[in-house]
């Protein structure tokens, strides 16, 4: 579902986000990217996204080599990728029905299907009930659980998620990665950057780790 072949990402500035980074993610694998700050994870995920392109190597996701992908081709291979972010990026003037239901509208979808899959999905992550609520009246980790409604809505086949739980105690944390393990039980395949070790430890999944944009170590469960 996700491959790096000989990836690397340098900047203008000459600095390597990432170098000849080479793995494979199955479909339907769920997997964690550790390192120090500035190790590259944030530039990974970018990278399978499209937010930014790699200086060399190829990223390929869901079977599409993104080498060369036009620029009008992009926000259809983003409809296939839900990403979450540390800080939400939510619409404070909108509710968070409005702010789950954007990728479905940007997308042309019905008003009785946006309706359907909006509910569906607030209803995983636990607020149904809050759909008519403003992002600000929301806690921290409520508005953290919005995002990832948003991320999921559109039903994509990758989810990506940058550092989800860098502002959440850790209840909540756990909380929120079990929740990405939830997706990944229905055949999503999930990506999650994070630094908090001993939480990802639990979660027991493969873990990349990366220093200095390069891979470090790639640990399986069972020592595979």
């Amino acid at each position: 579902m996700i491959r790096f072949d000989q990836v690397t990402k340098r900047y203008a500035s000459g600095h390597e986000a990432v170098h000849d980074l080479s793995f494979e993610l199955a479909a339907g694998e769920m997997a964690f990217i550790t390192g120090h700050s500035g190790a590259g994870k944030s530039t990974m995920l970018k990278l399978i996204g499209l937010i930014e392109r790699p200086t060399r190597g190829h990223v390929t996701v869901n079977g599409q080599n993104l080498h060369g992908l036009r620029r009008g081709r992009i926000p259809e291979l983003r409809r296939g990728i839900g990403m979450v972010f540390q800080d939400h990026r939510l619409l404070m003037d909108r509710s968070v029905y409005d702010n789950v239901a954007l990728p479905l509208i940007i997308a042309g979808q019905s008003r009785e299907e946006i309706a359907r899959r909006v509910r569906a999905a607030l209803d995983k992550v636990g607020l149904l009930e809050r759909e008519r609520a403003e992002p600000v009246t929301l806690s921290t980790g409520e508005q953290q659980r919005v995002g990832i409604a948003r991320a999921i809505v559109a039903k994509p086949s990758v989810l990506i998620a940058d550092e989800p739980t860098g502002n959440l105690d850790p209840q909540l944390s756990a909380e929120i990665m079990q929740l990405f393990a939830d997706f990944q039980q229905v055949g999503t395949t999930v990506l999650v950057a994070s630094h908090d070790l001993p939480l990802v430890k639990r979660m027991g999944k493969r873990v990349l780790v990366l220093n200095q944009g390069r891979l470090l170590d790639d640990w399986r469960p069972g020592g595979g």
